[in-house]
C-alpha cells in the first residue's frame, strides 16, 4: 500500500482547506487502517464500520442501478459523516460538524478520495509488477548436491564342511 506518511499528508491538507473536520481516515477495503487523523476516536473501529457501511452502499447502488459507488453521507444531530471512494482498494472517511459548508465537504472529499485513490492504486500496480516479474523469471533447478557413498568392507565367510539341513538322523 501506499506510504502512510504521504496519506496521512493528504487528510492534513484536507483538514487545512476544511475547518470544520474533526476527523479523516483512509482505509483499506479490507477494514485496516491506512492513515488517520482523528482525534479522540477509535480509528480502528470507524474503519471496520466504513467497510461494513461500503458494502451496504455498494449493494444500494447495485440493486437501484446507479452504477459504482462513489461517496455516502450521513448526516446525524452532531455532524456529518462521510465515506469517499479512494481508488480500487481503499476509501475516505471524513467526520464533520454539523455547521460545515456540505457542498464544500463533498467538494473536497471527492478531490483528496481521488489523489488517496491514485497513491494506493499507483503502489498495488508497482507491487503486482514487481511479483509478476518475479513469477515470469526463469528459475533455476537448484543443483543437487551428491555425497560420495563410502563402502565398509565386509567380513570373510566362513564355510562349514557339514550342511545341518541335509543330515538326518533317523
Amino acid at each position: 500500500m501506499a506510504s502512510e506518511a504521504e496519506i496521512l499528508d493528504e487528510l492534513r491538507r484536507l483538514r487545512a482547506r476544511v475547518p470544520q473536520l474533526t476527523g479523516a481516515l483512509a482505509a483499506g477495503v479490507d477494514g485496516l487502517v491506512l492513515a488517520q487523523d482523528t482525534p479522540g476516536i477509535e480509528p480502528e473501529r470507524v474503519a471496520a464500520l466504513t467497510v461494513t457501511a461500503l458494502g451496504v452502499a455498494m449493494r444500494m447502488a447495485d440493486a437501484t442501478g446507479q452504477g459504482d459507488f462513489r461517496e455516502l453521507l450521513v448526516r446525524g444531530v452532531y455532524g456529518y459523516v462521510a465515506t469517499y471512494a479512494a481508488g480500487r482498494g481503499a476509501v475516505l472517511t471524513v467526520l464533520a460538524q454539523d455547521r460545515v459548508n456540505v457542498g464544500r465537504l463533498l467538494l473536497e472529499g471527492r478531490r483528496t478520495g481521488a489523489r488517496i485513490g491514485e497513491l494506493v492504486d499507483a503502489e498495488a500496480a508497482a507491487t503486482a509488477e514487481v511479483a509478476e516479474r518475479a513469477d515470469s523469471a526463469p528459475v533455476k533447478a537448484p543443483t543437487k548436491t551428491t555425497t560420495a557413498r563410502t563402502r565398509t568392507a565386509r567380513a570373510p565367510r566362513t564355510t562349514a564342511t557339514t550342511n545341518a539341513r541335509t543330515t538326518t538322523e533317523s
